[in-house]
């Protein structure tokens, strides 16, 4: 059945609902897992003398609590007596990110949350598990919060 699991992860309630379901599927099914986060280095736009400063600060406070994010699911799955690689990736399209990981860590399944976004903001802020769910080449297990 399944051997490599792939559980991104944002540190949101949705997010956590999802990395222990993958811990129960990677216990029942013997398979290893990848927990990956995915963050934004140039989220925004600034002009002025200081963006170069304050552009470091950001992508340094974001990588940090990106491997944050990482670290205490990896801990979650330790508790639960798994071994689990973590990846911190910087990427402008988190659900291509998600996939390009796929690739790298040859999995066979992505589990992920999904926040269940409607309306107007799915459209101002677009669905990563719809992208993923459209796009991935592999099975996709989406978990509602």
């Amino acid at each position: 059945m399944f051997k490599k699991l792939l559980v991104p992860v944002d540190g949101s309630p949705t997010s956590k609902a999802a990395l222990m379901t993958a811990i129960d599927m990677a216990k029942v099914l013997g398979a290893s897992m990848t927990v990956v986060s995915v963050y934004d280095p140039f989220p925004f736009i600034v002009a002025g003398p200081d963006y170069g400063y304050a552009q470091m600060q950001y992508v340094d406070a974001v990588r940090t609590e990106t491997k944050n994010t990482v670290d205490a699911a990896r801990k979650l799955a330790a508790d639960a007596g798994l071994t689990v690689e973590g990846l911190v990736v910087d990427a402008s399209k988190t659900w291509r990110a998600i996939l390009d990981t796929v690739q790298g860590t040859a999995s066979d399944l992505i589990v992920m949350g999904s926040h269940g976004r409607s309306g107007l903001d799915k459209l101002v802020m677009g669905s990563v598990a719809q992208s993923v769910l459209q796009h991935s080449p592999v099975a996709v297990l989406v978990v509602r919060g």
